[in-house]
């Protein structure tokens, strides 16, 4: 009896030990072990899913979920415990602080205007691109009821069709940071609702009168990076001035817009900062870890994503955010 009380202690012990070791944060070589689970905004998952990747190859023991759905859910998954981090492509505001939200950035991308490739007056809009008061006829007011509104053709077929606007039904930054460019709200927003950038972009791809906005990595395509089959960006009339002159066309492929939001002559917004957000800030090692790759070695996969690089100074800001 005595022998199989020692036997039994003995196993306990084991599978104790056993069960340790698997919370441990390293492996028997040392290495960085756990996991992190992330999700919220379309805009900064692309680059999210390469930074996985990349440090998942770094460290093989460390298992890195990252899922879209949103800036609105990014930062309730968060706030609530539900994941590791959120993010968010947007500011943080001093309601979501005050729930113990710690938000470092981490990139910059935009949100740029996008028609149909087959719209009516496309051609016009290319050369004389919208200024911010045509795009709130449209967004906001709702003045601009066709095509013909907009290029100011009274007596034209296009003045017959009427314009199929659409926005997001989701709560997220890239609504949050075009109405904010147009100095509203999302809730400002006209349009038909439609959930994510993947589903905006095929919105517009499909309606021949359509017009909406996206997140840069959504308004092009990931491999050549030209404009997304069937989408065209509308230029940003910056000067009011009814032409889109030489300074102001940058959207023909997505390196010349990148080089135009890292210069400035891409104005914030809609150009904006995107976030890793946590609730409260964290003390597990595998995520200081992650977060600090971010912003240093992680830093030269940005570029190559489509987005752009922080500022110095603002990625040292982010990393005294960590110490």
């Amino acid at each position: 009896m005595k022998n199989k009380l020692f036997a039994f202690t003995v196993l306990l012990a084991i599978i104790l030990s056993f069960a340790c070791n698997n919370n441990s944060k390293k492996t028997n070589k040392g290495e960085l072990k756990g996991t992190i689970t992330i999700s919220g905004a379309f805009a900064l998952y692309p680059l999210a899913v390469k930074w996985k990747e990349e440090f998942e190859k770094l460290h093989p023991a460390v298992r890195i979920d990252v899922s879209a759905g949103g800036a609105g859910k990014g930062m309730a998954d968060a706030l609530a415990g539900i994941v590791t981090l959120g993010m968010v492509s947007r500011e943080v505001s001093k309601e979501e602080i005050n729930k113990g939200a710690w938000f470092i950035a981490v990139t910059k991308d935009a949100v740029v205007p996008i028609m149909n490739a087959d719209n009516p007056v496309g051609q016009e809009l290319l050369n004389q691109g919208l200024s911010k008061e045509a795009f709130k006829d449209i967004f906001i007011t709702g003045k601009s009821k066709t095509w013909g509104d907009v290029v100011k053709k009274k007596k034209s077929k296009e003045n017959k069709e009427s314009i199929k606007v659409f926005t997001r039904s989701d709560a997220c930054g890239a609504a949050d940071i075009w109405a904010k460019y147009l100095g509203k709200k999302q809730e400002d927003l006209l349009g038909v609702g439609v959930y994510g950038d993947p589903g905006v972009t095929q919105a517009i791809q499909n309606e021949r009168l359509g017009i909406g906005y996206n997140n840069i990595a959504y308004a092009y395509d990931a491999k050549t990076k030209f404009e997304a089959t069937g989408i065209k960006i509308i230029p940003l009339d910056l000067n009011n001035n009814g032409v889109i002159d030489d300074g102001e066309f940058f959207y023909q492929h997505k390196d010349s817009l990148i080089n135009a939001i890292a210069t400035g002559r891409y104005p914030s917004p809609p150009a904006r900062d995107l976030y890793f957000v946590c609730k409260g800030k964290p003390t597990d090692e595998v995520v200081v870890e992650f977060l600090k790759w971010v912003l240093t070695d992680g830093q030269k996969y940005v570029n190559e994503a489509g987005y752009i690089k922080l500022k110095d100074a603002k990625i040292k800001e982010s990393l005294q955010k960590l110490d």
